[in-house]
């Protein structure tokens, strides 16, 4: 299930290290263009999508939601990327909560 994200993953670390060798790959690339706005509009897009999927969640139909949460996922991966977090650790954090009650782990998170 997860191997699309690892491959779109693999494409945003290639644009980003691209990216870094030729700053004119922005002009070529979408995910490189938006790698060189940096963290800040990156996390702004990110935002637009999840308004984006929540309003088709409530308003839309399922296709649309589906293709609203395919959107968030992949500027997630853009954020992520961004910031050279591997989708690994996110995966692991994700295991490491599982078979908690959602009530204990929040409470158990450091402030």
């Amino acid at each position: 299930m997860t191997d699309i994200l690892r491959r779109i993953e693999a494409v945003i670390a290639d644009r980003r290290a691209a990216l870094a060798a030729d700053s004119k790959l922005a002009g070529r690339s979408y995910v490189a263009r938006q790698l060189e706005k940096g963290p800040r509009k990156l996390a702004q897009k990110l935002g637009e999508e999840a308004v984006e999927t929540v309003v088709a969640a409530v308003a839309e139909d399922d296709a649309a939601l589906a293709a609203e949460a395919a959107d968030l996922l992949f500027h997630l991966l853009l954020v992520l990327g961004g910031r050279g977090v591997p989708l690994a650790a996110v995966l692991a954090e994700l295991e490491r909560r599982e078979g908690k009650s959602g009530i204990d782990e929040k409470a158990g998170r450091r402030t």
